[in-house]
């Protein structure tokens, strides 16, 4: 057998040979269409490690039978970049993976920018980061850019099935009987990476004395023992890290507590209770806000005894309001009125401070007009007196839209409703 791991040999020698990614590789869809017409662009794929960016990669090589070279970004110099040039130069055409794309420098990047406009090498980028975001431009501008998925379990199996079976370059010379429960945890505990789910059956087989009939049996106790242990893959410094503090978000303000749980739990295996504290403070008063006030106070109590207690046991309140934020009454009412309010202000739709409203506090203000009408409104009934706040190129604008999905609000509803009629 062959010293490589399983997962770099069982990588798919032609498009076709590529397990899950059909929203890119299957019949009809964009980077089949390139390969099949020979038409190849340089491309950016992106997603979490582990999930195919290589493989689709040496696939497109493989089906085109262009050249093909791996290069690292950080740890190979612009010397390796001109030997993948000058290869290009002779045979036509070279397809360059190159990893960890957005570590790029300038150097290296300004190199290959002339060699990606004539087409003579053909740019696949490997990167976990957004390209949107960590990318330069020059680079962004001259590929395509493909989002990969981690791929389903079904599709993982497909692929542990696909190796224990090939006798070329996978486990076949084996005979191996695995049980369903361990193939399902290999498959579920990679959370969707499958080369470490190939690896980790690879690990199992080798590892695994046979019988008397020479069968190595696999049961889910070996599957848990060589399965690295990846039952979590959260980078807190990754988009996706951000992508679970949204979905955090949008779980608390749709009142769904079983998705906001599951996501705080991410989040708190992430150790990140920084991320955690700012959001759901955010939430309290972006989301809840002034249909339930006091969910602001109570947030605040339960992140300062967080802080104070750490984890494991900061859960426990963190927990609490979670549960109190996502059945709490919604209203995104004071968001929505400062928003639209600082829009304005943007636009130029302001105007100039009425004088009974401007700073009568020094020498002169008088003789200038400053605060000589202004009506104080505690020298009247109930506080309040009528009178022009606002600028009157604007006099009239509305800001402020009360919901009444909780009790505070209808409240002010009811009062700004009275003011606003008198």
């Amino acid at each position: 057998m062959s010293m490589k791991p399983l997962a770099f040999r069982m990588r798919p020698r032609t498009i076709d040979e590529i397990i899950g990614q059909q929203h890119l590789v299957g019949e009809g869809k964009i980077i089949h269409r390139m390969v099949k017409a020979k038409q190849l662009s340089s491309m950016i794929l992106y997603g979490p490690p582990g999930i195919g960016k290589t493989s689709i990669a040496s696939a497109i090589a493989g089906s085109t039978k262009f050249a093909f070279r791996m290069l690292n970004a950080v740890t190979n110099n612009k010397k390796d970049m001109e030997i993948v040039a000058a290869e290009a130069k002779m045979s036509d055409k070279v397809i360059l993976l190159l990893d960890e794309v957005h570590r790029l420098d300038k150097g290296k990047q300004d190199f290959l920018l002339p060699h990606l406009e004539n087409g003579s090498i053909v740019l696949i980028g490997a990167t976990t980061s957004n390209p949107y975001h960590a990318i330069n431009p020059a680079i962004r501008s001259r590929c395509q850019i493909f989002e990969l998925k981690p791929l389903e379990i079904e599709e993982i199996v497909q692929a542990l099935k696909r190796a224990i079976e090939d006798e070329e370059r996978g486990l076949g010379d084996y005979k191996i009987e695995i049980s369903e429960d361990a193939l399902s945890h290999l498959a579920t505990s990679s959370n969707g990476d499958v080369r470490s789910a190939l690896n980790a059956l690879e690990l199992a087989v080798v590892s695994t004395e046979k019988d008397e009939d020479g069968i190595t049996h696999i049961d889910l106790a070996t599957a848990e023992e060589c399965m690295q242990k990846k039952s979590f893959n959260h980078d807190k410094d990754g988009d996706g890290h951000y992508d679970v503090l949204s979905a955090f978000q949008k779980s608390i303000r749709g009142s769904d507590v079983n998705a906001a749980l599951h996501y705080l739990g991410r989040l708190i295996e992430a150790g990140d209770l920084q991320s955690i504290s700012r959001r759901m403070l955010v939430i309290a008063y972006e989301d809840i806000g002034l249909a339930s006030p006091q969910a602001g106070a109570r947030t605040l109590a339960a992140i300062e005894t967080a802080e104070r207690i750490g984890f494991p046991e900061a859960r426990i309140p963190l927990a609490n309001a979670v549960i109190e934020l996502c059945l709490s009454p919604k209203s995104n009412s004071a968001i929505m009125a400062i928003d639209q309010a600082i829009s304005d202000i943007r636009k130029g739709i302001s105007g100039e401070v009425p004088d009974h409203l401007k700073d009568a506090h020094y020498k002169g203000a008088r003789e200038l007009g400053r605060g000589i009408e202004y009506l104080y409104p505690h020298d009247y009934e109930n506080g309040w007196v009528q009178q022009q706040y606002l600028p009157d190129r604007i006099k009239n604008k509305k800001y402020y839209a009360p919901k009444t999905t909780g009790k505070f609000e209808q409240a002010l509803a009811s009062v700004y409703e009275k003011l606003s009629k008198k």
